[in-house]
């Protein structure tokens, strides 16, 4: 829910860029050490070859690529189709039957054509890579303006509804997260990085409600939190069967405005 995050870039900004096409010294990513640049197993043929490309004129080859005079390495694109590539992977052998707790990170690698260091580089473990999975197969969060109350709030509540439309339409995400909750170090995982940040949003939304005079500011922000947001976590979750109705989103925000007693006893 929390929108704003940019998601896709998240890893780059979290390995400090992880603009290295490969392992310091020029390696391509999932190379082994003895094949880095300047070791005695390259072929003196590849050497030569790749040289020119990698070292500035004037640098002796081997030398490291963050030498203070070396122009930086633009290594993003490979980097994010490495990323895409594993999340892919991952992907592809759950549809191919593979349950969550039998997949292995050489697995995954071999899979997505990289080595093991990839993986580790973007991931600290298989549970980390398993919630962006996730992330990635469900509906973008959506901007929201984070100065606004009622209108941030029926923005992630209406995401909270495509998010639900999601899991009903496809098999694999729902049974993705009916596997996640049989495993509690993953569902942990998913909660901390993305439930619990996806609440606060919204509690945070309330707040600003409460301080422009959109709500009331005589009851406990949890409390309206839990109030808005019960109704469609019902809907999506314990009622697989309930319609989610484009609508839904403004209809629990007037029922709750408006109050449930009838006129005359208000």
């Amino acid at each position: 829910m929390q929108g704003q995050d940019g998601e896709r870039d998240r890893h780059g900004a979290r390995n400090g860029g992880d603009a290295s096409p490969g392992a310091p010294g020029g390696a391509p990513d999932g190379a082994s050490a003895g094949t880095a640049a300047g070791s005695p197993d390259r072929a003196p043929a590849e050497t030569s070859a790749k040289a020119p490309a990698t070292t500035p004129a004037g640098v002796p080859a081997g030398t490291p690529a963050e030498a203070p005079d070396a122009e930086p390495r633009r290594g993003r694109p490979r980097s994010a189709a490495a990323e895409r590539a594993i999340l892919d992977a991952v992907i592809a052998l759950l549809e191919a039957g593979e349950p969550l707790a039998g997949l292995s990170i050489e697995r995954i690698a071999r899979t997505a054509g990289v080595g093991k260091a990839t993986i580790y580089r973007r991931w600290s473990d298989k549970e980390e890579l398993f919630v962006d999975v996730v992330r990635d197969m469900e509906p973008d969060d959506p901007p929201v303006s984070g100065t606004e109350g009622l209108a941030d709030l029926r923005v992630m509540l209406e995401s909270l509804r495509t998010r639900g439309l999601a899991q009903r339409s496809s098999a694999l995400l729902h049974n993705i997260f009916a596997q996640m909750k049989s495993h509690p170090k993953l569902w942990n995982e998913y909660h901390g990085m993305v439930i619990a940040p996806r609440r606060l949003a919204l509690l945070e939304a309330v707040r600003r409600a409460v301080a422009a005079g959109e709500l009331r500011d005589d009851l406990d922000v949890e409390l309206i939190d839990d109030l808005f947001v019960g109704p469609m976590l019902v809907r999506t979750v314990h009622r697989p069967d309930a319609p989610l109705p484009d609508d839904l989103a403004d209809r629990i925000i007037t029922a709750l405005l408006q109050g449930l007693a009838p006129a005359g006893r208000v």
